[in-house]
């Protein structure tokens, strides 16, 4: 099955039956999920992995799963190749950020202090972590009834190991930690033939999020070789982000004089009301309805309406991560990802204002073509700094590399609110460089001869 739409003069055509569902299909809420990390100690028992999950793996053109009621999708960390035996010139062809994975470019990312590499979650960020599986369900139950599937299995090749695993969930509510409803944003990407969450954003080239396809600069971007094997596929980041929960609501509570500043300031930070809706809408108060409407609560821009911030604070958290149509330096459509995020850990009940201990935050995902200038830029000039819209070395206030020193700026008339003494409210526990193949590119990984 082939996606097919028109980009300017010229036509981009996805092979929807080759490319993963899980880079371009939104995730169905409520779900469980699960991350499972292997390492490879033998290639031709790395090679019959893959041969054995390439047939339960979903492709884009079909709603439904080969696996039943779980999804499976499949990357390689570049370790990864190497331990499947893939020649070196074909490595040698992967992007420079991929070959040296994410703990190699820490600094560039903020992951620097207690985000730092040598404080992750063993194994990640290691030369151990070659290949991670995903598997979402409908439920707790029945995804633990398709692992414990997949454990018989996997079991039996002698020569990989199951070295780590996070279980994940989506509430009901859709909310993560911090208490905001997440899983908003989604573009729209031409050829795939699923509706973007913003009717007044032009869809996206392909080869914004596929390799092999035309990009918002205009070019075919160079692919892994051989063509197989990097055709179809999309480079993936997995974070595993703890929320510090207890020290975000602190924060409000030592900066607003009741709940319902608390919740206005929330909001301020992050550029949504909890439900949801977004500032740019309803900048004065909350409006669950229309934060529980998908085809409300995203569909917004900045600049006629918003340019100054007054609504919607151009040092946001959602604001940083797509400045849309706003005034900044730089191209805003050559730095779009996917990014999809995943709890896991129990929510601190409400009203808690004191750590309990526990691990909670979130596993992100972001799909792109370009680790260097969508992922990286992202966090280096967006999330890590404000010069991109005149806001100098202002971090995310939710989310960036705050030291306790940090300032945020609201504005307001007559004069902006300024917000003293921002502390760093998520942490990095560990992540990798990935790469998800297609599925013939995956059959090409299963057949590889030593």
């Amino acid at each position: 099955m082939t996606g097919i739409s028109r980009g300017g003069s010229r036509y981009s055509m996805l092979e929807l039956d080759d490319i993963q569902s899980g880079v371009l299909r939104p995730r169905p809420a409520p779900y469980a999920a699960a991350y499972v990390l292997f390492r490879i100690d033998d290639a031709k028992a790395g090679r019959e992995l893959i041969r054995r999950i390439r047939p339960v793996v979903a492709s884009a053109a079909n709603p439904e799963s080969p696996a039943g009621d779980t999804w499976l999708s499949v990357a390689l960390s570049f370790q990864g190749l190497k331990a499947l035996g893939v020649p070196r010139p074909s490595l040698e062809s992967f992007s420079p950020e991929f070959q040296q994975g994410m703990a190699a470019r820490a600094g560039m990312l903020g992951d620097i202090g207690e985000s730092s590499p040598e404080h992750w979650e063993k194994p990640l960020g290691s030369a151990d972590v070659h290949v991670v599986l995903t598997a979402l369900a409908p439920d707790t139950e029945r995804l633990d009834a398709a692992l414990a599937r997949a454990r018989q299995e996997y079991q039996k090749i002698s020569g990989i190991t199951a070295i780590w695993s996070q279980h994940c969930h989506a509430l009901p509510n859709e909310r993560e930690a911090f208490g905001f409803k997440d899983g908003i944003s989604h573009p729209a990407i031409e050829g795939s033939g699923i509706a973007g969450s913003n009717p007044l954003e032009r869809p996206l080239r392909p080869g914004e999020f596929v390799l092999g396809y035309p990009d918002e600069m205009g070019g075919m971007p160079s692919i892994p070789e051989p063509d197989v094997l990097g055709r179809n596929g999309s480079y993936v980041v997995f974070r595993k982000l703890h929320q510090r929960v207890a020290a975000f609501r602190q924060y409000l509570k030592a900066n607003c004089p009741d709940s319902e500043g608390e919740e206005l300031l929330a909001a301020k930070m992050m550029g949504r009301w909890r439900s949801g809706a977004p500032l740019a809408v309803c900048p004065l108060h909350d409006d669950a309805e229309l934060g529980a409407d998908p085809r409300r609560n995203n569909a917004f821009l900045f600049k006629e309406d918003d340019a100054i911030g007054y609504h919607t604070p151009c040092g946001s958290h959602i604001r940083r991560m797509n400045p849309r149509d706003a005034d900044v330096a730089g191209v805003v459509r050559i730095h779009r990802m996917i990014r999809r995020g995943t709890s896991y850990g129990p929510p601190l009940p409400d009203g808690v204002l004191e750590d309990d201990g526990l691990e909670r935050g979130l596993m992100f995902a972001f799909v792109g073509a370009n680790l260097s200038r969508q992922f990286e830029f992202v966090q280096s000039e967006w999330m890590n700094d404000g010069s991109f819209f005149g806001g100098g070395p202002a971090r995310d206030p939710v989310a960036g590399a705050n030291s306790g020193a940090d300032v945020y700026s609201i504005p307001r008339r007559p004069l902006a609110m300024r917000l003293k003494g921002l502390s760093r409210f998520v942490v990095t526990r560990g992540g990798e460089y990935c790469f998800l193949p297609g599925l013939r590119a995956l059959q090409w990984l299963g057949e590889l001869e030593s």
